[in-house]
């Protein structure tokens, strides 16, 4: 029988099975199932409106009194607030308070969570566990109740917010990258890696944290979803963006205020802080599943 050159086109190379599978792109898997791509489409049009704004709709502090409260209309398809502004433009602007202190809450978790629980394992011994005896204490207090406190001391800037919330959720950033860490240092990689005399620190940076690398991810994306919820939930209290300005959750608590005068002014912001937070923790949840195979078995 006469043998086929290897690279003959219709024949596979050397060691690859017939019928396997092109490996798909991390975008391509990500929108793989109806819910994920759903959720992707949202995120990429709430951003793109935001990022937009100026270029779509009208500035939100032009006041119109003779429209006050205005129903949901071509010209205002969110209707409008006590003072006839578009409460399309207030969300979209005010858009950009919300995602832009759940982005820094979110680099500041993260941040500060993965060194945390990093050093936590690292250590090991009395250090350790002092670390994170931190932790429980940290996480003992409700984070909204804690966020009061620390904004009623510090002022509610976009600035100093995003440092609050980041910094309260930090502790379960913390806990996570403990447990992958740990997780890590018993498998077989490592243990011959220590064996081999790797240096500890990239051990640790090169090898530990690209393969925790997937439940930090998901972390990660829970960690927005709750900056947006915490911060929401703060504004509602009255401790959020100051006016004129307004976030999603500023523009929730005024429109509560006034609910028998136009029932859209309470459900859109509503409405956009639900769609972020299941946007989020959608994506966060596939996200795991594709980076981290033992996930989905």
């Amino acid at each position: 029988m006469t043998a086929v050159p290897v690279g003959t086109p219709g024949v596979p190379a050397a060691g690859v099975p017939l019928g396997t599978p092109k490996r798909r792109g991390l975008l391509a898997r990500l929108v793989s199932t109806p819910q994920t791509a759903v959720a992707a489409a949202l995120l990429v049009v709430v951003v793109v409106a935001v990022v937009a704004a100026p270029l779509i709709v009208p500035a939100p502090d032009a006041i119109d009194p003779n429209h006050a409260f205005a129903a949901p209309s071509l010209g205002h398809p969110f209707g409008t607030d006590e003072l006839g502004r578009d409460l399309l433009s207030r969300m979209l602007y005010g858009g950009r308070y919300s995602l832009g202190i759940a982005g820094g809450a979110t680099a500041i978790a993260m941040l500060l969570g993965v060194v945390w629980g990093f050093v936590a394992a690292e250590s090991g011994g009395w250090a350790g566990e002092l670390l994170m005896r931190a932790v429980d204490v940290v996480m003992a207090v409700p984070i909204v109740l804690f966020g009061l406190i620390l904004v009623a001391a510090f002022g509610a800037s976009a600035t100093t917010l995003a440092l609050i919330i980041g910094m309260l959720l930090s502790p379960g950033t913390a806990r996570i990258a403990r447990a992958a860490v740990l997780a890590e240092l018993k498998s077989d990689y490592c243990l011959a890696a220590v064996a081999a005399g790797v240096p500890r620190a990239r051990l640790l940076f090169g090898e530990l944290l690209p393969n925790a690398g997937p439940v930090l991810i998901a972390r990660a994306s829970l960690v927005a979803a709750d900056a947006v919820m915490i911060e929401a939930s703060l504004s509602f209290l009255g401790l959020g963006i100051a006016p004129p300005a307004a976030s999603w959750g500023t523009l929730l608590q005024q429109g509560y205020t006034n609910i028998f005068s136009s029932l859209a002014y309470v459900v859109c912001p509503g409405a956009v802080i639900f769609v972020a937070i299941w946007v989020f923790n959608t994506l966060g949840d596939r996200l795991q599943t594709i980076l981290d195979p033992r996930s989905a078995r």
